[in-house]
Parts: C-alpha cells; sequence; structure tokens
C-alpha cells in the first residue's frame, strides 16, 4: 500500500528482457540502506518487488500483465521515474490509499501554465471515469493529484510548484502516456452493491444491511 506521495526522481540505468517480462535496474534518489530484497516500491505508480540491490541502484522485475496495463515497457535508460516505497504501519497519509495496481492508460491532452501553476487535461482509459469524482482523488504516475474538474472522459489537474519540481509531472506534455489508478474507495463500494444494482436504497435495504434500527 502506498499513499501517491513520492518521494524522488529515479533513473533507469538499465533495461534487461526476460523471457516474457522486463527487468529494470533503477538508481534510487533516496538512502535504500534499510530497504531488502522482496520489498515493494512504486515506480510510476506501479508495484514492483525489489529483487536486487547494488548501493543506490536497486532491480525489479515487470510481469507481461504488468506490461499490458502500465507504461513501464516503453521506458528506457536514463528515462525519469517517481518512486515511493511501501506504506509502513504508524507513517502519515499524506496522500490517499494507493495500491500500486494501475487500472490502465490515460492520455495527457493539455497543457497550461498559468503563473507558478501547471494545468493539464488528461483523458481516461474507457470505463474508468464513472470512479472519479470533482475534488475527489487519482493516482497519476504513482502521484496522489486532486481532481479539479471532470470533463465526460477528461479531467482538469492543477499542479503545484514543488510537485512539477519533484515528480515527472513538472515535464509531461500533451500525447504523453500516463498511468492511472482511480480512488480504492470507490471500486470497493461498486462491487459490494453490485448484487443491490437498479434496486435502489429504500429502508428495507438499509435495515438488512445493518444502516436502520427502527
Amino acid at each position: 500500500m502506498f499513499t501517491g506521495i513520492v518521494e524522488g526522481l529515479g533513473e533507469i540505468v538499465k533495461k534487461a528482457p526476460l523471457s516474457r517480462g522486463v527487468r529494470f535496474e533503477i538508481r534510487a534518489p533516496f538512502d535504500l540502506s534499510d530497504t531488502k530484497l522482496g520489498d515493494s516500491i512504486a515506480v510510476n505508480g506501479a508495484c514492483l518487488t525489489v529483487v536486487d540491490l547494488r548501493g543506490d541502484t536497486f532491480a525489479v522485475d515487470v510481469s507481461p500483465e504488468t506490461l499490458s496495463r502500465t507504461t513501464l515497457g516503453t521506458l528506457t535508460p536514463g528515462e525519469k521515474v517517481n518512486l515511493e516505497r511501501a506504506l509502513r504501519l504508524g507513517d502519515r497519509l499524506g496522500g490517499h490509499l494507493v495500491s500500486g495496481h494501475v487500472d490502465g492508460i490515460g492520455e495527457v491532452t493539455r497543457r497550461e501554465e498559468k503563473g507558478e501553476f501547471i494545468f493539464y487535461r488528461v483523458r481516461l482509459p474507457q470505463g474508468l471515469s464513472r470512479y472519479v469524482i470533482e475534488k475527489g482523488s487519482i493516482a497519476i504516475d504513482g502521484i496522489s493529484l486532486t481532481v479539479n474538474r471532470v470533463y465526460d472522459h477528461e479531467i482538469e489537474l492543477a499542479i503545484i510548484p514543488h510537485t512539477a519540481k519533484l515528480t515527472t509531472m513538472g515535464f509531461r506534455r500533451p500525447g504523453d502516456r500516463v498511468n492511472i489508478e482511480v480512488d480504492l474507495i470507490g471500486k470497493y463500494v461498486e462491487r459490494l452493491l453490485g448484487p443491490y444494482q437498479g434496486r435502489g436504497i429504500d429502508e428495507e435495504f438499509l435495515r438488512r444491511t445493518g444502516f436502520w434500527e427502527d
């Protein structure tokens, strides 16, 4: 589990093909002395497992499933990536609950700089817009962001200077593809209410599910 608060920009040092996937070696901008094999690190929002450690560099293997659902397969040596180590019990939840399981790939459609801020529009993959609400949370390349506005299948985001400096959002341009993870809570609510869709929420439903007492 992650928070969407990026710890820093890592750099892809090496990309090597596996039998069906890819192995990346990534240089981290933070101390890895307390990181061990098997730990989880989110790379551009995708939760990956550390399989090797050498000084300030760690390696991760990316499966075919992850390659098909994320932009990781397009990364090349020298590129910068957002990094966040897994949340520890007792840590502050500065962003929102992020699982590191990318829902799909979006596309930047507009970038506009207004003073110190950068305003983006991002087109969401088919079927994900129903989970997004105005002023709700969304993870873009692993960054916890607040949705300013929702336009059908597009959203508007305002990026503050701090976020632009410390994450990949600072140099995103129209046409760039980004990893999208919608709010985890919305997906769980939809799943739980699935059997009751079309039946409405009335007193009988609330009593049966324990939300109403006479």
